[in-house]
């Protein structure tokens, strides 16, 4: 009997191809159950296990082989196997990247929103445009967005101000919050009524004397006022693709 279809990593793992499992779950578990004592015999450390949404009902013949959770997604879950009870099993991605925008025009007005969620019980809780980073979006890219579908206003990005590290977050991950100095290049607001309940320009020196903005927040806006922050860079000698890669240092 051969094992199942695989690759194997440079750290003595074993990658088994989700595209070649047998869909019958008789023909998996009899296969998985051979393949593993193959494995284990060859000294192997480690085996990882992709599961399509597709092959759901193969999960529990997976964990009567001891594979147990690593992470999921909405299409699949993947699951992993000590083949040696000392093999190290790297963590599942532990942050969230969120950024929020410091966007100031020429007239020194800030532009700030109120979510839909604050808007009854904190109809005045004032802040900046901001979100979660999507998977494989740049840091730049992803904050002109946010504020492009919260605000409707279009920017330009500058730098980086500064970024906040936070543990216990949602689903008990970490946060990587980045605050960012932005431009813009239109200035009509068009608020998302899904998320935004106002959306204006209002002086800087208004914003920053409301009793509800934080400490933290009035550093942030005069930080982003007062200095250049972080600046995309490229490195003289450094070669990465750029569409994978993105660099700032202070100015």
């Amino acid at each position: 009997m051969n094992t199942l279809t695989h690759t194997t990593d440079p750290f003595g793992g074993i990658l088994i191809d989700p595209t070649a499992l047998p869909t019958d779950t008789a023909e998996f578990a009899t296969q998985l159950a051979h393949s593993v004592l193959e494995w284990t015999d060859a000294s192997f450390r480690l085996a990882w296990l992709k599961l399509p949404i597709t092959l759901a009902s193969h999960v529990p013949l997976a964990v009567a082989q001891n594979f147990v959770f690593h992470h999921a997604q909405a299409s699949y879950v993947m699951l992993t196997l000590q083949l040696r009870e000392d093999a190290f099993v790297p963590s599942d991605a532990s942050h969230f990247i969120g950024a929020g925008a410091v966007v100031v025009n020429e007239r020194r007005e800030i532009l700030v929103i109120v979510e839909r969620y604050h808007a009854k019980d904190r109809p005045n809780f004032f802040k900046m445009p901001g979100g979660l980073i999507d998977p494989g979006e740049h840091l730049a890219d992803g904050v002109m967005r946010e504020v492009r579908e919260e605000t409707g206003v279009l920017t330009r990005f500058e730098s980086v101000v500064c970024f906040r590290h936070q543990h216990g977050y949602r689903f008990g991950k970490s946060d990587f919050y980045f605050v960012c100095r932005l431009s813009p290049l239109s200035e009509e607001i068009t608020a998302d009524p899904r998320e935004i309940a106002d959306a204006r320009w209002m002086p800087v020196d208004e914003y920053l004397e409301m009793p509800h903005v934080s400490t933290f927040n009035k550093h942030i806006v005069r930080a982003a006022i007062d200095t250049r922050g972080n600046m995309p860079t490229t490195i003289d000698g450094y070669t990465v693709d750029p569409r994978k890669t993105e660099v700032y240092t202070a100015a």
